[in-house]
């Protein structure tokens, strides 16, 4: 029986991502997980299952989604995500104008097709303004969607959080849960956070993992490796600015090098973005490549393609993991929070490996121990 008050969430970027999470809440009816649900990890956490989170507060710079009601909004260009549930009911909640800061790259705004963002003139809203807004809905969890490279803009909503007294989800590579400055004014502030980066159900990144920790156990030698990327939506078109890239590359090469069983020389590791194809859409094509060595120092290479539809293959982590920031609130458990760093997310304070990382996390589901909990040292 999952509880009545359910989970309010307020929602920092209507993209492709938040487009597949909201889908996500409503295909996800309490009929279909009493039946038996495909694509979830977790059917109920805490109590809660995907249709109790509810999105009350949203907010977006782009003059498409400003002023529009979020179920409405999801739908709006530039997004490209797959429609997988149509049936949104209007929400009574209307998107917000946010701070822009550098959540929108230069090259962005002049793209020659309906990829490109067109800034609302709305007023942005300050940060007093927007903690009062979390105040007054009752927010409980705040996801942080803006687009990769968004250094300021994610600070930005992280102290929004913080001021607010609401727990904080981290989906992208900007490093707040793994800053030690940021982990420790969480900590400080009772109030939890899961970060950085989220890794997909299925994506790229978790089975490169999974791919090297095998080499690693069955006695491999890795000696090289790429990971190579191709998508067509707004993401992807982001990244196309090598400079917004820093943090994301740091992120997904940190999540395989951490499983190695010995780190990889900078010049035979290759992990990232690749190139940005707009008639991919949502879809992600994936290539890895591993070269090794095996029995008798006799040569092994591996080979993979991997194709996803991107937004719809986070949309599930996300729901777990506000799940998890949900229940620490409940409990009273405030800082980063550790297990399900690990296992939800590339870039977390503290690297496992995640059969390590899934123990851990259930761990956290079934007892919320005080000690699962800590800020990063």
């Amino acid at each position: 029986m999952a509880k009545k008050d359910g989970i309010r969430i307020a929602i920092a970027g209507l993209g492709n991502c938040a487009s597949a999470l909201i889908q996500g809440l409503h295909y996800y009816t309490p009929e279909r997980c009493e039946t038996g649900v495909v694509g979830l990890m977790h059917t109920e956490i805490g109590g809660f299952r995907p249709c109790d989170i509810k999105v009350v507060a949203a907010f977006d710079v782009d003059a498409r989604k400003v002023g529009q009601d979020v179920a409405t909004a999801i739908f709006a260009k530039p997004n490209c995500c797959v429609v997988f549930e149509p049936n949104i009911p209007e929400s009574g909640v209307i998107v917000q104008m946010g701070q822009v800061l550098d959540g929108i790259s230069p090259h962005m705004a002049n793209y020659e097709d309906d990829r490109t963002f067109l800034r609302s003139t709305a007023p942005e809203l300050s940060q007093d303004e927007i903690v009062a807004i979390l105040k007054d809905r009752k927010v409980d969890v705040l996801l942080n969607y803006m687009p990769v490279g968004s250094e300021a803009a994610a600070r930005f909503y992280a102290d929004c959080a913080l001021e607010a007294g609401i727990g904080f989800v981290n989906n992208m590579p900007v490093f707040i849960a793994s800053d030690p400055a940021y982990a420790k004014k969480f900590a400080d502030r009772n109030v939890p956070i899961i970060g950085d980066d989220i890794k997909s159900q299925v994506g790229a990144t978790i089975t490169h993992r999974v791919l090297t920790d095998l080499f690693a156990k069955r006695g491999i030698k890795l000696l090289r490796t790429y990971q190579l990327n191709t998508g067509g939506n707004t993401d992807f078109l982001n990244m196309k600015n090598q400079e917004r890239l820093v943090s994301k590359k740091k992120s997904k090469t940190e999540a395989v090098q951490s499983v190695t069983k010995k780190r990889l020389e900078a010049e035979n590791i290759h992990i990232g973005p690749s190139d940005y194809v707009p008639w991919q859409n949502d879809n992600k094509v994936c290539f890895i490549r591993m070269e090794g060595h095996m029995f008798g120092d006799v040569p092994l290479d591996l080979e993979l393609r991997l194709s996803v539809q991107d937004s719809p293959n986070s949309a599930g982590v996300v729901i777990d993991m506000v799940r998890c920031c949900k229940i620490a609130l409940d409990a009273g458990i405030g800082g980063v929070l550790t297990g399900p760093s690990a296992f939800f997310c590339k870039h977390p304070p503290a690297q496992f490996t995640d059969d390590v990382a899934y123990e851990m996390t259930e761990d956290f589901i079934k007892t919320k121990p005080a000690a699962k909990v800590v800020a990063a040292e």
